[in-house]
């Protein structure tokens, strides 16, 4: 009844909204109107290698970064675009693409780095039941095939894994604004795995209608299924309103406890003059999250039943370009509040509250993170980012950033994995992994993409 209750309540709330974040974006041409300035959105104007059959892509993501807490096990603590802290590392690098064959579509892109690393642990699904899950799918950011029908602008029918865009930024750091995302984009889903329709009633507007098994989770964690939508609306090339809700049990061994997500963005080009050798375009995009979970022992706002359990967030970010768009100038930033911490990324080594590899029962650290529902999370963040992009295919980066919170969470000088710095167990007995507040990080990347 709960769950039910809670459904109507998601499709209630559902705005008249689009055609934002699709699978791929198609490049701009004199009749075609153009999206590639969105954040979260191929920003190529047409892919290098594009035929009948197949459209194919390349991406590197090679980047370095350093925090000035220096932590000695150079570990980054609450990013999943980041692993490793003062060294070059490949965070991602993938190949594959679109086939397409009379009515018949697929995409795959493979996945290299520290990435298939850094996200595949958040998910706790695969410790239900047997097969190593997260090992089956850690190479694959996107897997999935479907069917066209020629009805009102297109309806397609896929199934597999495919991103989300919850949160507005994409999977992918080359079709971002900026590097490490605010909380309210790196705290939620960067994938679903299960099937979508989508629907396209007119050239401006697009419905998407999902049905998954969970969560940014590979298999389910009770037995009811995530469902969600997207809805975008593009009335012209320089708006665009992205709407994505999700319900679904989430909780381990709970499945009286349902969550609720609406993440909804506004993006606005509100100057647009490319040939210009000063600024030749302006952009900004807003997005405002709002969710809970209810039941098992948790209370949406807190009360008789429970603590509150809930999630607030936002972000902003506006962006500059330059000299015929090869450079660019992003600022922007966001909030978290997420009383009893259930969308808060877990900490690594031995600040892991993570179940260990062979033993789901077990932490991986011996001094795990607080993830009671009695624990509160507030959070912010600042940044600055400065491209350069000479051709469509490559992007030098610069960003610093700023991030706080409530309490000790980021990685400090002394790390998370021990005082030697290379192992999960502690090397003294009074040793406790080294969190602070906060944290200023700067980070070069060279993205690439054909």
């Amino acid at each position: 009844m709960k769950s039910t209750l809670l459904l109507v309540i998601a499709i209630a709330m559902l705005p008249f909204t689009s055609i934002a974040q699709d699978t791929k974006t198609p490049p701009a041409t004199e009749t075609t109107p153009d999206f590639t300035w969105m954040n979260g959105t191929d920003r190529r104007q047409k892919p290098l290698i594009d035929n009948q059959y197949f459209t194919g892509c390349f991406m590197l993501d090679a980047n370095y970064n350093y925090s000035t807490a220096n932590p000695i096990d150079h570990t980054v603590v609450g990013s999943t675009i980041l692993a490793r802290e003062n060294e070059v590392q490949v965070a991602y690098a993938g190949i594959g693409g679109d086939f397409h064959y009379e009515n018949v579509h697929a995409r795959i892109m493979t996945q290299f780095g520290t990435r298939a690393t850094v996200v595949p642990r958040n998910d706790y699904s695969p410790y239900r039941g047997q097969y190593a899950l997260a090992d089956a799918y850690r190479y694959m950011s996107e897997a999935y095939a479907g069917y066209h029908w020629d009805k009102w602008k297109g309806i397609n029918l896929d199934m597999g894994m495919f991103m989300s865009y919850v949160g507005l930024f994409s999977y992918y750091s080359c079709e971002n604004w900026a590097t490490q995302p605010s909380f309210t984009s790196d705290n939620t889903p960067w994938f679903f795995n299960g099937m979508r329709i989508q629907m396209f009633p007119t050239d401006k507007w697009k419905q998407e209608i999902w049905l998954i098994n969970g969560w940014q989770s590979y298999g389910m964690f009770n037995e009811m299924p995530g469902i969600g939508s997207q809805t975008t609306l593009r009335p012209n090339d320089g708006i665009s309103i992205v709407s994505n809700n999700y319900l679904g049990s989430e909780t381990a061994a709970n499945p009286a406890q349902v969550r609720f997500h609406t993440d909804n963005s506004f993006l606005c080009r509100y100057y647009n003059h490319p040939h210009k050798k000063g600024i030749s375009r302006a952009a900004f995009s807003a997005t405002c999250d709002f969710g809970f979970q209810n039941g098992g022992g948790v209370s949406a706002f807190g009360g008789a039943k429970g603590p509150a359990s809930n999630f607030l967030s936002g972000m902003v970010y506006n962006r500059l370009w330059f000299n015929d768009n090869h450079y660019g100038w992003t600022i922007g930033g966001g909030f978290i509040h997420n009383p009893s911490r259930y969308l808060v990324l877990a900490p690594t080594g031995d600040a892991s509250p993570l179940p260990n590899q062979y033993s789901p029962t077990q932490t991986s650290g011996t001094h795990p993170f607080s993830y009671n529902a009695t624990d509160q999370f507030e959070g912010w963040d600042c940044s600055t980012t400065f491209d350069w992009m000479p051709t469509d295919a490559i992007t030098w980066r610069v960003e610093l950033v700023h991030r706080e919170a409530s309490v000790a969470y980021f990685a400090g000088h002394s790390g998370v994995t021990s005082p030697n710095g290379y192992t999960t167990t502690p090397a003294l007995s009074t040793w406790t992994p080294d969190l602070v507040k906060d944290e200023t990080r700067v980070i070069v990347n060279l993205l690439v993409r054909f």
